[in-house]
């Protein structure tokens, strides 16, 4: 190749102080069947003598729906309203090119988004957030579990955590925990179930909140996480409540089937070092958990397909140390191959089926494991047709994404279009136990092809009623709506393949019966098996719409934006909007649900800038044309003091090009965190590390240094950059050495983000109309509409070089022309700055 290139990683700590006193912080939870309705509210008070910032900064579940929102300073409510999202959009725009910040919610952690909100208040003055969320609890490993993220970064004079639980069922058992929660804190969690009904609280007094006697700093920074079951004396439960009724399903005492797996491992070159040894570590794991009467195979990928076994093996303890020296053998090489090795997978499994070979009351499954894109053979279009084709719904494929590098959107689709889940494995020290954790999700497998049938003349609106698999220690949920105002009593039947042979499990309950169960208790919010109904509806839409197209994806929208306006969910395709205090700086906040994506932007090559949209599937690119020399501003981040500086360098001169236009590289980088008192800087020669006044050099030969842990710049949590350098043949007449830039998690930065690439942290909307033929007969041109702009704009493609280092992936985009004018905000001689940092 003509460049080898390195990388390394850089994580820069997010600290906000705003000198507000938070004097109150309660967080209630409320939960009915397994549905949880939380109330967040916030008091605080600005005991400075000059108006201060405010912010409201909240972690929620990734699967959770914002409901409400609220501020009430000095006595007078702003309350949010819920609205499509394209109109939010505009207030937005209009609100950010105003100068003015805007409350956004983000991907924030592994499983969790981050809401936060500010506002400027007087002097003296009073201030009250209050958010509101729902969602329905899912079981695994025999238990629900009710997620709080807590943080309020400062001691709080009322702090407290407040559950109630209503399961009509009668609860089984119940524990909470805290990853924060030292010895002297556990005696302050009480909790207590009796019947149908749990309480846990947790309300610590502000001594017991300090790190120690006299610090003025908290303990309360991590997680609180509720656990409980309920008792199952049937196999399911129906309930009914004004109209619409839920029906659980976790049948127990159910033999477990054989199952079939494949595993499928992804060995391209990015996989090297930490994440294949964490991959072999899991597999190992993996393969002790193995029964005996399982079948199980090997397949690799990198640019070719490499089979353990040519067919499924059992699981004899001899074909496990075969199997466990094979694993530990694995080495990376090559591209991403992975349609090559889904479809050896598929074809395995099903030539297996049709031989005859596999017991013929077990369970079939594929796994994947891949951290990139697919890179060699056909479009992503054509891998998703042709396995559709091949599976034929006879057998779940369950994708980890390694990392944020990948195409995430690819891998959910292939899984939901298969009848099984994709999840993040997110890059850490425990990569590992989060491989094996998914696993062991469906490690047992109790039955398949499970139905769902219920009076055809009194039930309508169903959510999805036929299921591939049921695993232990999970649970199925049906809701739908009841259409025979006379009906007395409801009647389900559910069928399903078992380990021995065919079952039927009948359910049946009485409308009154039920409706007076549920009243019972005192703590039961609104209509809640309605909502659990549509919230599990939109759910299930928002799946179906990821993988439509046409009119079908049009119909979905519709109807997933109808529900979501009607049961005031802030969902994919709708936003909250918060109208503010006419007389303070921010006017308008709003709040997104953000879509797990990719997520990356950065700048690469001849300075190629590259933004990826995830809700379009796209990605927009520009250049900026300019001296050698000049600094232009990438990111800058008020909030948490982190700045991205980039400097131009330009080609190499030779003596017969006097005249011509050259191309310019990034030649020197400059990164900041002023709370923090760093300074990175990085050119193609050296690393360059400044902590207050110690300095300290690395060589980016120095591999072994560079990737020793503690220099990866794992400064608490921080955004993610990763820097790659391109070296150019040393007697190469024209390249220089240069730098890319990349940035992955960029949600961990704040809203009022800006900068040539910063900027584009926010969420960005664009419609593409008129696509026509262009000068060159292989990048048609088309009209774009972007930030109320109508700019002319041309079909390429860049190079993304994270994946291959060497040879670059191609990234199709839409390049905006004299430099992303009409894209970025005012124009791009506002971002160059006079030095580096």
């Amino acid at each position: 190749g003509l460049w080898e290139s390195k990388g390394f990683l850089v994580s820069l700590s997010l600290q906000i102080t705003d000198g507000i006193d938070i004097y109150s912080l309660k967080i209630e939870c409320f939960v009915t069947s397994r549905f949880s309705h939380n109330v967040i509210t916030s008091r605080a008070v600005n005991r400075a003598n000059v108006s201060k910032e405010a912010l409201f900064d909240v972690e929620l579940p990734k699967t959770a729906f914002i409901t409400n929102f609220t501020m009430t300073i000095d006595g007078v409510t702003y309350p949010g309203t819920i609205k499509e999202k394209e109109a939010a959009q505009k207030q937005y725009q209009q609100a950010v090119s105003r100068g003015q910040t805007a409350g956004l919610v983000k991907a924030s952690g592994r499983k969790t988004e981050k809401f936060s909100v500010s506002v400027n208040i007087a002097a003296a003055s009073k201030v009250t957030f209050q958010l509101q969320y729902e969602e329905l609890l899912k079981r695994t490993f025999g238990k629900y579990e009710l997620f709080l993220k807590v943080n309020p970064k400062q001691l709080v004079n009322k702090f407290e955590i407040e559950a109630n639980i209503f399961e009509p069922q009668g609860i089984s058992f119940l524990d909470a925990e805290g990853s924060f929660i030292t010895n002297d804190l556990l005696p302050i969690i009480h909790k207590s179930f009796s019947g149908k009904k749990g309480h846990v609280s947790f309300k610590p007094t502000m001594d017991q909140q300090r790190t120690c006697v006299d610090c003025q700093t908290t303990l309360l920074s991590g997680d609180f996480v509720i656990k409980y079951d309920v008792n199952r004396e049937t196999p399911g439960n129906l309930q009914m409540v004004n109209g619409y009724f839920v029906h659980f399903f976790a049948p127990q005492n159910v033999s477990h089937l054989p199952k079939n797996v494949v595993f499928i491992i992804d060995i391209s070159g990015s996989m090297s070092g930490r994440k294949l040894d964490q991959t072999k570590e899991a597999l190992l794991k993996i393969l002790e958990d193995v029964k005996e009467e399982d079948h199980f195979n090997i397949v690799l990928f990198g640019s070719d397909v490499e089979k353990w076994k040519d067919t499924l093996i059992q699981a004899t303890p001899e074909n496990l140390d075969e199997a466990r020296r094979y694993v530990q053998s694995i080495d990376t090489r090559g591209a991403t191959n992975l349609f090559g090795g889904l479809i050896t997978g598929i074809e395995m499994l099903k030539e297996a089926q049709e031989a005859g070979t596999l017991p013929e009351r077990s369970a079939s499954l594929i796994m994947i494991l891949s951290d990139g894109r697919p890179n060699v053979g056909i479009s992503i279009q054509e891998i998703l047709l042709r396995t559709k084709n091949a599976t034929q719904g006879k057998f779940p494929i369950y994708n980890l994404g390694f990392g944020y590098d990948l195409d995430y959107g690819f891998l959910e689709k292939l899984a939901t279009e298969n009848n099984g889940v994709a999840r993040r494995i997110y890059e850490d020290s425990d990569s590992a136990l989060q491989l094996q954790d998914f696993y062991n999700e469906v490690a047992n497998p109790l039955l398949t092809e499970v139905e769902f049938k219920y009076p055809e003349n009194a039930i309508s609106d169903l959510t999805q009623n036929n299921f591939k698999h049921y695993y232990a220690g999970s649970e199925i949920v049906v809701a739908g709506r009841i259409i025979d105002n006379d009906l007395n009593s409801i009647t389900a039947e559910v069928k399903a393949h078992g380990a021995e042979q065919d079952v039927t499990y009948a359910e049946q309950a009485d409308v009154e019966e039920t409706a007076k169960a549920t009243e019972e208790q005192k703590y039961i919010f609104g209509d809640f098996i309605e909502r659990l109904w549509a919230y599990l509806t939109i759910q299930q839409l928002l799946e179906k719409r990821n993988v439509a197209t046409g009119d079908e994806k049009t119909n979905l929208t519709a109807e997933i934006l109808d529900m979501s306006l009607k049961y005031k969910f802030v969902t994919p395709l709708t936003s909250m909007v918060v109208t503010k205090p006419e007389d303070t700086v921010n006017e308008t906040a709003i709040a997104d649900k953000p879509l797990e994506g990719r997520d990356i932007l950065y700048l690469d090559a001849d300075p190629h800038f590259i933004i990826d949209v995830p809700q379009k599937e796209d990605a927009l690119c520009f250049n900026i044309n300019e001296e050698p020399g000049v600094v232009l501003n990438l990111i800058r981040d008020p909030t948490t003091g982190i700045t991205v500086n980039g400097q131009l360098i330009g080609e190499k001169k030779s003596s017969n090009d006097v005249g011509s236009i050259h191309n310019t590289y990034i030649g020197r980088l400059g990164i900041r965190n002023t709370q923090l008192n760093v300074k990175l800087e990085i050119t193609p020669e050296s690393i360059t590390l400044h902590n207050g006044t110690k300095q300290m050099m690395f060589t980016w030969l120095d591999e072994v240094t560079l990737l020793h842990p503690s220099l990866e710049f794992s400064m608490g949590e921080g955004a993610t950059f990763i820097v790659v350098l391109h070296q150019s043949w040393s007697k190469h007449a024209v390249h220089p050495n240069f730098l890319g830039f990349y940035t992955l998690d960029s949600h961990r930065l704040s809203g009022r983000t800006h900068g040539l690439l910063g900027q584009f942290f926010h969420p960005i909307d664009f419609n593409i109309l008129e696509v026509h033929p262009g000068s060159d007969p292989q990048k048609p041109d088309a009209t774009m509409i972007v930030k109320n702009n109508q700019l002319t704009v041309t079909r390429g493609w860049q190079k993304d070089y994270t994946e291959d280092v060497k040879h670059g992936t191609n990234v199709p985009c839409w390049f905006i022309h004299n430099n992303g004018e009409g894209l970025i905000d005012g124009i791009y001689t506002d971002y160059i700055v006079p030095s580096l940092f």
